[in-house]
């Protein structure tokens, strides 16, 4: 009996406590300020011109409840939230109803969050599931619903939810999905938009047209369930048969999402106020060229029209700023939305090897230094073993060059060059750079078995393209509020780590990639397209079973390539050829007719005619010659050293 009485006095007490909090939230938020959700999230994303290129909210597309399709507000009340216009933010019975459907079948089965609610979250910058964020959107969704009406709320809600493409707000996506505005659309064009935003990766009628067409069907009987539709008028505006138009009025590339989407995933890593609600909006200054965007997406169509599976990722950089002036994070954004230039990690293969070549050249190895080329066993101390392969199993059986290695891509080359300075040593270059991706000390590292994102990857390369200088990839270079105060700015400092002269000595050799002088037992690697190349370029490509990779450089700007599987199945000999073509196009097209430019070769640098395959000083005997560049003191003579002939 005494515990009873204890359970039904802290049962008492628990009530009052509610009651007293409630009453105070409830009088807190009533007389808090008034906030201004019309200009809340408003994003304006520019070019480098200063240029939008994207507006999420407060622009002239916003549109008023009036000027919107009843079958459409009717059907966003049906299939969101049945009881919008009789509660006061949060539907009690539907939580608790919702959590009680969870916890039986130990699944999320059902939400319950209201139109207000959701709203609130379009609001924010970011949906991080923390206490703060829950409190946050507590109290923002009681004060939204004391001062405002249900009708401005509805209307704010439809004005900035994503449904997809990039359309924020029903007006936009009313053009872009079916070129006409809101207050035209019929019951059929209302109900495919609204089944949309549960999961635009999905429901989009231009991603899955099946799946959109059951998710349709549901919005529709949910609207007959609530009264709003007959039965008949259910089956008549599912069966009529829509015309899907998919357009945006400008700028109307299928990848330009994804530039923007990584424009917001570096924003959320940013310091600056979480919610737009505490700014009256952004305005966000990004790095993007929208010349750059189109030639590399129209490069990639091109060269990838005849494989629909294959993916692709490039990124477009200067190496002077660290600026991202063109991103692509797959084929095409309404078919897939996942990025793969901010998220996706791939084995980089042979593009690894100029951070190994740098690191030898800063240890003494010279564009003349030999090693053997044949198949070779490598032997450790530990009784393991490891086989290495050249590609094709092609060897020159023969000591070759520093300047030859790079130019075939030669693995035997590469391994004994990364256990000559120690396995360690790679991995140390690589964090130099500024790779942050984990790397083992193994000799495999030096043929690009390590993982890493196609960004930092370029950025690493920007410091042989500016001559030795760390810089910082990024997207965002300013932001401001409505008022125009600049609340972050982009570090573009330069830190200085590699020496130029051993930089224009690597940057030199990666021109030997495609230089028909090295044709001999083997071809040079990029070779395929030199008949494209009207410029100096240094390039490098890369290949591993399920991956091809080229980046190359000049001066002002870095591309990388990349293409593959998502689901990590081999790629064809075939394939290997698309990135070489795609960077190929890329920097051709964009520069264009414009004036060349090339490093100044440092005076502690000399040029010295040499057979390129041997590294052997020519003279009127020798029949390949070509100039390569060393130190002043490094030249090579006739007694050129064999390294692994020597330490055998």
């Amino acid at each position: 009996m005494r515990i009873i009485k204890k359970i039904i006095k802290l049962f008492i007490v628990v009530i009052v406590v509610l009651v007293v909090f409630s009453f105070t939230f409830y009088g807190y938020s009533k007389l808090s300020m008034n906030l201004e959700i019309k200009n809340a999230n408003n994003i304006t994303l520019y070019d480098k011109n200063e240029n939008a290129f994207f507006t999420g909210n407060g622009t002239n597309e916003w549109v008023s409840l009036e000027n919107i399709s009843k079958y459409l507000v009717n059907a966003t009340i049906a299939t969101e939230d049945k009881n919008f216009y009789h509660h006061l933010g949060f539907d009690i019975p539907r939580i608790f109803k919702a959590g009680w459907r969870n916890i039986t079948s130990g699944k999320t089965l059902e939400g319950a969050s209201t139109i207000s609610q959701q709203y609130v979250k379009n609001l924010f910058l970011n949906f991080d599931k923390t206490w703060e964020r829950k409190w946050n959107e507590l109290w923002l969704t009681l004060n939204i619903e004391l001062h405002y009406s249900k009708d401005e709320i509805l209307e704010g809600y439809l004005n900035t939810i994503n449904y997809g493409h990039g359309m924020y707000g029903v007006e936009n996506a009313s053009k872009f999905y079916f070129g006409k505005n809101a207050n035209d659309l019929s019951l059929s064009e209302a109900s495919m938009l609204v089944g949309i935003p549960k999961s635009p990766s999905n429901y989009s009628p231009i991603v899955n047209f099946k799946l959109a067409k059951e998710r349709q069907l549901i919005v529709l009987s949910l609207m007959v369930k609530n009264g709003y539709i007959t039965e008949e008028e259910k089956n008549e505006a599912y069966n009529e048969e829509l015309k899907i138009i998919g357009k945006k009025n400008n700028n109307n590339l299928s990848t330009i999402m994804y530039y923007q989407d990584a424009v917001f995933k570096e924003l959320e890593n940013i310091d600056i106020p979480k919610s737009f609600l505490d700014t009256g909006g952004l305005k966000i200054y990004t790095s993007f060229d929208l010349e750059a965007q189109s030639i590399l997406e129209e490069k990639i169509k091109v060269n990838l029209s005849n494989n629909s599976n294959l993916q692709v990722n490039s990124v477009m950089m200067d190496p002077n700023t660290g600026r991202i002036i063109a991103l692509v994070g797959g084929r095409d954004y309404s078919q897939s939305e996942y990025n793969r230039a901010t998220s996706s990690y791939r084995q980089i293969g042979s593009v690894m090897k100029p951070i190994l070549y740098y690191s030898a050249l800063e240890n003494g190895f010279t564009s003349s230094t030999c090693f053997t080329s044949e198949e070779t066993t490598f032997v450790f101390s530990n009784k393991q073993y490891y086989n290495p392969k050249n590609a094709n199993e092609i060897y020159g059986n023969k000591p070759i060059s520093l300047a030859a290695a790079i130019s075939y891509s030669d693995n035997i080359y590469a391994v004994k060059t990364l256990l000559f300075l120690g396995e360690s040593s790679l991995v140390n270059m690589a964090k130099r750079l500024g790779i942050k991706s984990s790397m083992k000390e193994v000799p495999s590292l030096a043929l690009g078995t390590s993982e890493m994102n196609i960004i930092e990857l370029t950025g690493a390369y920007s410091a042989f393209a500016n001559l030795g200088y760390k810089i910082n990839p990024h997207l965002i270079v300013k932001i401001e509020d409505n008022n125009g105060n600049i609340l972050y700015e982009a570090d573009e400092v330069k830190e200085s780590i590699l020496n130029p002269s051993l930089v224009y000595i690597l940057n030199s050799l990666l021109t030997n990639t495609y230089d028909s002088t090295f044709i001999d037992y083997n071809y040079p690697t990029v070779i395929g397209v030199a008949p494209k190349l009207s410029r100096k370029y240094s390039i490098k490509s890369g290949t591993t079973a399920t991956d091809s990779w080229t980046v190359g450089f000049t001066p002002d700007l870095v591309t990388s390539v990349w293409i593959g599987y998502d689901d990590s199945h081999e790629i064809t000999s075939k394939d290997y050829m698309y990135t070489k073509n795609i960077f190929a196009d890329v920097m051709e097209s964009y520069f264009g007719d414009t004036e060349e430019k090339w490093y100044e070769m440092p005076n502690n640098v000399v040029g010295v005619m040499v057979d390129p395959i041997s590294g052997l000083l020519a003279d009127e005997s020798t029949q390949k010659k070509k100039i390569l560049y060393y130190l002043k003191g490094t030249e090579p003579n006739k007694n050129q050293v064999v390294f692994d002939e020597i330490t055998e």
